[in-house]
């Protein structure tokens, strides 16, 4: 059986990041796993819905619990395109998330920064898959928000 690895699923929250990008969101992608397998992606949908809680791991994290049927996420992973913020680091220390694995900084309002505390301790935390392609990303966006 082939084991897809971290390149592969960040590749999916990137398309998630391409889409809120494509809305006029911030484009912050990312995909929830389970045993090798997507239960769960979502993108910001911030201004969509004019919710400041609607970010991609906050609406990963509700429909991934759905569809195991736990609140707990303790033998999951996460894939996020930019570091989660601390509401979101918050609610993943929460749901006892076995593994975060974002691929570039956020050093403004980065968890890691501000509150690094707030993850379960047993969580694996993994940076840099994909950093170059998502901040690019990112860059564009706000690039395009300044013109």
């Amino acid at each position: 059986m082939f084991e897809f690895d971290d390149n592969y699923f960040m590749a999916e929250a990137y398309k998630e990041a391409k889409k809120a990008y494509l809305k006029d969101e911030v484009p912050v992608g990312a995909v929830l796993v389970h045993n090798q397998k997507i239960i769960a992606r979502a993108h910001n949908h911030v201004e969509q819905l004019l919710d400041v809680t609607a970010h991609a791991e906050i609406l990963c994290i509700g429909s991934g619990s759905h569809h195991l049927g736990s609140k707990y996420l303790n033998e999951c992973a996460i894939y996020i395109t930019l570091e989660p913020c601390a509401m979101c680091a918050t609610a993943l220390g929460w749901s006892q998330i076995a593994k975060i694995v974002f691929a570039c900084r956020d050093v403004k309002k980065g968890f890691m920064s501000l509150a690094p505390q707030v993850i379960h301790p047993r969580t694996e935390i993994v940076t840099g898959v994909m950093q170059e392609s998502c901040e690019k990303l990112i860059k564009d966006f706000f690039a395009g928000k300044r013109n």
